[in-house]
């Protein structure tokens, strides 16, 4: 998947919200390994290992577009590699905090991925993720169901772009029968006061939009984006916007 930074940092603002709330939930100690799977753009990995002090965080990120960007964030605490969240759940390594905002929703089988994920972190470690809770949020729905029309059915071939995230009690679940305590999972609504139709459109190019139009082409491409646009349209009609975006907070110790 091919991401922009620049898209992506258009709505930085409301992308670091979510960032403050679980940075709330660590159980700070010093000198501790930190993985951040999923870096992006390396500005929150940054701003995580600053506030941990005396600790080693390493980045992960699949995408080169992102990683270019993260390297002015590297320094004798932070760094950063070319790895997928898969890859970085395989690594040998032991962790005293896995943490992970807004990326995991990119990846398939939850079940599965979040047992690897605990699997990687040291005794007395904690895991800290949030990320978007896309089956419950408007525009991926939108997205969805256009795909399951002509004459995009036949052009994407049948492929859509299903969310892997589950339900908050899914996750609880997951944590306790891996063995976590403290669990805090939650879903919360971060409200996104956009101009107007238009904005929520680029809000949504930079990422859910993605998966469908890299797997169009021209006037295909166009035709989808202009339906799509054409119902946001109709969703927001007024300026300003109001898109009460929902995301998924959740944090485990492990003994």
């Amino acid at each position: 998947m091919a991401w922009n930074p620049e898209i992506y940092n258009k709505f930085k603002t409301e992308r670091f919200a979510p960032f403050l709330d679980l940075v709330a939930l660590i159980k700070i100690r010093r000198d501790m390994e930190v993985i951040d799977l999923g870096c992006g753009t390396g500005e929150l990995t940054r701003k995580l290992a600053d506030l941990l002090s005396g600790s080693r965080v390493l980045g992960i990120d699949s995408s080169d577009e992102m990683l270019d960007d993260a390297r002015a964030f590297a320094n004798e605490q932070v760094s950063f590699q070319k790895k997928s969240i898969e890859e970085g759940v395989g690594l040998e390594s032991k962790w005293d905090l896995v943490f992970s905002n807004a990326a995991i929703q990119w990846v398939e089988n939850h079940e599965t991925l979040f047992s690897k994920i605990i699997s990687n972190i040291k005794p007395g470690g904690q895991l800290v993720i949030q990320m978007p809770a896309q089956h419950h949020n408007v525009t991926n729905q939108m997205l969805l169901q256009l795909s399951e029309e002509e004459p995009f059915l036949k052009e994407l071939a049948g492929f859509q772009s299903v969310s892997p995230v589950l339900n908050t009690e899914d996750y609880a679940r997951i944590l306790f029968e891996n063995g976590g305590s403290e669990i805090t999972v939650y879903e919360k609504i971060y409200p996104l006061v956009l101009k107007d139709s238009n904005a929520v459109f680029e809000w949504t190019s930079g990422t859910a939009l993605l998966p469908y139009v890299q797997r169009l082409e021209g006037e295909s491409r166009q035709q989808f984006i202009d339906e799509f646009k054409s119902r946001l349209r109709t969703k927001f009609p007024g300026s300003p916007a109001f898109y009460p975006f929902k995301r998924i907070i959740l944090s485990a110790l492990f003994e």
